[in-house]
C-alpha cells in the first residue's frame, strides 16, 4: 500500500487536509487510516467564525449546515470577579436577523460559527473527503512506525500491512503517534493544569433562542471552575466541568459526584437541566495545554491536537486543528510543484503553528487572570510580552495586552488568538486591566520606526497556493508589507501626518473604484491597523498642537461585550 500522502486520524484535522490536498491536486493520491469507526462521540464541540471560512473552501459548509446544527452568535460568561453575566457577541450589538434554514455562506452567516455534534460533523468531514477521492480506512489502527533517522519508513496496521507514502500526516490527536515515534517533546508553556469532566444531557432548555437556531454557549464560573453548556442539536447538549487537577485532588471524591455537584451550584446550568435526561456517558480527560517541540520533519507534519493544545476557555481547539491541517495541505502541494525552497516550506509551517498555540495558550492564561481564582497567573503576562520581544513587568504587560498590539502576517488580522482588535480591547477593559484609550488617539503624526528590523519572506495561502511577500521582523515581531498593513506603510513613508492619511486612503478608494461605505471600511480598517503598529512599536506617535488630531478615546463596549439582557423565565 503506497499513496502520496498518509493521515493518521480521521478527525476534523485529518478530514480537513485530505479534501484540501484532493481539491487542489486531485492527482495526489491521499488515504486516511482511523482507529474507530464513524459516528462516535468527541469532545470539543464550540467553533470560531474562522472554521465556517475553511468549510466554505473545502466546500462542505453546506452539508454542515444542512445537518441543524445550533448557530453560534457569541457566548454568555459569569467570569471574573462580579456575579453578573455578560455576553459576548460575534455580530455587532449581537444583531441577528431571522432566516429560513438550511441558510447559505452569505451575510451574518460569515460572522458567526456552529456548536457541532461531533458524532455528526465528523462524519461529514471524512465522507466529503472520501467524496473527493480519498482512500478513508475506519476501524484500522495504526500499530508501528518503522523511522530511519528524521524520516518516516512505513506504517504497519493492524491488520499487518504496510503502508509506505512520500509525506506522513499525524493527525491522530493526543496520542500523537507519529510525534512520539519520532520522539518529539512537548512543553507545558503555562502552570495551568485542569481536568474536565462531561456528559451529554437530552431534552436541556437552551438559555436563549436567537432567530432560527441561533443561540450562545454559556460558560459559569464556579470560583474553583467553569461550567461549559453547549446545545448540540435540537435536543442533545454537552455540559462538562473544567477545574485545576490539584482542586480536583484536594476535594478526594469521584467524578460523577463532583460533577453533580458542580451543576448543583450553577442556579442557570441547574435550571436549564431541570427536565432534562443525561445519556449516562460521563467521561473525564488530563485538560492540559502544550506544545510540541517540533511539528515537521523530513517528510512528516504533526496537526491538530497532535501537535498542541490550549484550554478550551477560548473555544480554540477545533479552529486550531482545522488552521493547522490547511496549512499542512497548502505546505505539501507546494512542495509537490517545487515552488519554494523545501526547508523554508517546512520551517515556515513548523514557526506559523507554534506562534498561533501559543498565543492562544497565552491569552487563555490571560483569560484565568480575569477571575479572581487564578490571579497567580498575572506573572504570565510577562511571557506573553516577551514572546513579542517586550521586556515588561507583569503590571505594564497586563496593560499591553489589553491594547491589542498583536499581528498575524498570515491573515492580516489585527489581534490575538483570533480575536480582533477591538475584541481584546474590550475584554480587558471590561476586566478593568486596561483604561481602553487608543494610543493613536489625540494624535496626528505617525513617524514609522523601522530600525534594527529586516525583511523577510512571509507566505498567504489562497486557492491552493502558498504565495511570498515581504515583511519587516524585529526580535519576534513581524510587520507585513502587503494588504492594508502594505497599504499604511507606503502612506507613512511618504508622508506622516494625519491630513495626508486620510488623503491617501481615500485616495486609493477613488482609484479602486470604492463607494461612500465601503470607503468607510477602508478607513477604519487603516486606523486599526495604525492602532496595531503603534502597539507593536513600529509607529511613533506624537501630536502636533497646530493641526488637526485624532478624536479617539475609548470604543463602544455594547458593540461585542455588553451585560447579558436575556430574559430569564421565573421558578
Amino acid at each position: 500500500m503506497h499513496y502520496d500522502v498518509v493521515i493518521i486520524g480521521g478527525g476534523p484535522a485529518g478530514s480537513t487536509c485530505a479534501s484540501l490536498l484532493r481539491k487542489y491536486n486531485p492527482r495526489l493520491s491521499v488515504a486516511v487510516f482511523e482507529r474507530e469507526n464513524f459516528p462516535r462521540d468527541h469532545v470539543g464541540e464550540s467553533q470560531l467564525p474562522y472554521i465556517s471560512v475553511i468549510l466554505d473552501e473545502m466546500g462542505v459548509w453546506d452539508k454542515v449546515e444542512r445537518a441543524n446544527f445550533p448557530i453560534k452568535i457569541g457566548a454568555t460568561y459569569r467570569w471574573g470577579t462580579t456575579p453578573e453575566l455578560w455576553d459576548f457577541e460575534f455580530l455587532p450589538n449581537g444583531n441577528f436577523h431571522d432566516a429560513p434554514r438550511p441558510g447559505k455562506y452569505e451575510g451574518q452567516r460569515r460572522e458567526t460559527a456552529f456548536q457541532v455534534d461531533r458524532a455528526i460533523y465528523d462524519k461529514i468531514l471524512l465522507d466529503h473527503a472520501k467524496e473527493l477521492g480519498t482512500k478513508v480506512f475506519e476501524g484500522m489502527r495504526v500499530t508501528h512506525i518503522q523511522r530511519d533517522g528524521d524520516r518516516v519508513e512505513s506504517l504497519t496496521l493492524g491488520d499487518g500491512e504496510t503502508v509506505t507514502a512520500k509525506h506522513f500526516v499525524d493527525c491522530s490527536g493526543h496520542a500523537g503517534l507519529i510525534r512520539r515515534a519520532m520522539g518529539v517533546e512537548v512543553k507545558a508553556p503555562t502552570s495551568l493544569q485542569n481536568i474536565a469532566i462531561w456528559d451529554y444531557w437530552q431534552n436541556a432548555e437552551w438559555a436563549v433562542k436567537i432567530g432560527v437556531g441561533g443561540t450562545r454557549v454559556q460558560v459559569m464560573s464556579l470560583g474553583y471552575g467553569w461550567i461549559w453548556f453547549i446545545p448540540l442539536g435540537p435536543t442533545r447538549t454537552s455540559v462538562g466541568l473544567i477545574l485545576p487537577a490539584a482542586e480536583y485532588k484536594r476535594r478526594g471524591i469521584k467524578p460523577a459526584e463532583l460533577y453533580a455537584n458542580a451543576i448543583a451550584e450553577e442556579p442557570n446550568i441547574a435550571r436549564l437541566l431541570k427536565n432534562a435526561t443525561s445519556e449516562g456517558q460521563l467521561a473525564t480527560t488530563k485538560d492540559w495545554s502544550f506544545i510540541s517541540d517540533r511539528m515537521v520533519g523530513e517528510n512528516w507534519f504533526l496537526a491538530g491536537e497532535s501537535a498542541g493544545f490550549a484550554d478550551p476557555i477560548l473555544a480554540a481547539g477545533m479552529t486550531l486543528a482545522h488552521v493547522g491541517a490547511r496549512d499542512v495541505a497548502y505546505t505539501i502541494l507546494a512542495l509537490e510543484r517545487r515552488d519554494y525552497p523545501e526547508d523554508w516550506l517546512r520551517h515556515r509551517y513548523d514557526d506559523a503553528q507554534r506562534r498561533k498555540i501559543n498565543q492562544h495558550i497565552r491569552f487563555a492564561d490571560y483569560w484565568y487572570t480575569a477571575n479572581g481564582q487564578f490571579s497567580e497567573l498575572q506573572a504570565f503576562t510577562s511571557e506573553i510580552a516577551r514572546d513579542a520581544g517586550l521586556e515588561l513587568d507583569p503590571k505594564e504587560a497586563w496593560r499591553w495586552l489589553g491594547t491589542g498590539g498583536f499581528l498575524d502576517e498570515d491573515s492580516g488580522l489585527n489581534g490575538l488568538a483570533g480575536y480582533n482588535l477591538i475584541a481584546v480591547r474590550e475584554l480587558t477593559t471590561w476586566w478593568g486591566h486596561t483604561d481602553g484609550k487608543w494610543a493613536i488617539g489625540g494624535m496626528n503624526v505617525f513617524a514609522l520606526d523601522l530600525d534594527g528590523s529586516e525583511k523577510i519572506w512571509v507566505a498567504r495561502m489562497t486557492g491552493g497556493r502558498i504565495d511570498r511577500y515581504r515583511a519587516y521582523e524585529r526580535d519576534s515581531r513581524r510587520l507585513p508589507l502587503e494588504g492594508i498593513y502594505g497599504l499604511v506603510v507606503e502612506i507613512l513613508k511618504k508622508n506622516p501626518t494625519l491630513e495626508h492619511f486620510y488623503t491617501a486612503v481615500d485616495e486609493k478608494c477613488w482609484q479602486a473604484g470604492i463607494g461612500p461605505a465601503e470607503a468607510n471600511q477602508w478607513l477604519s480598517s487603516a486606523f486599526s491597523a495604525l492602532e496595531t503598529m503603534a502597539n507593536d512599536g513600529w509607529v511613533r506617535c506624537s501630536c502636533d498642537p497646530e493641526a488637526a488630531y485624532l478624536p479617539l478615546e475609548r470604543p463602544d463596549q455594547s458593540a461585542i461585550m455588553h451585560p447579558n439582557r436575556d430574559v430569564v423565565p421565573s421558578a
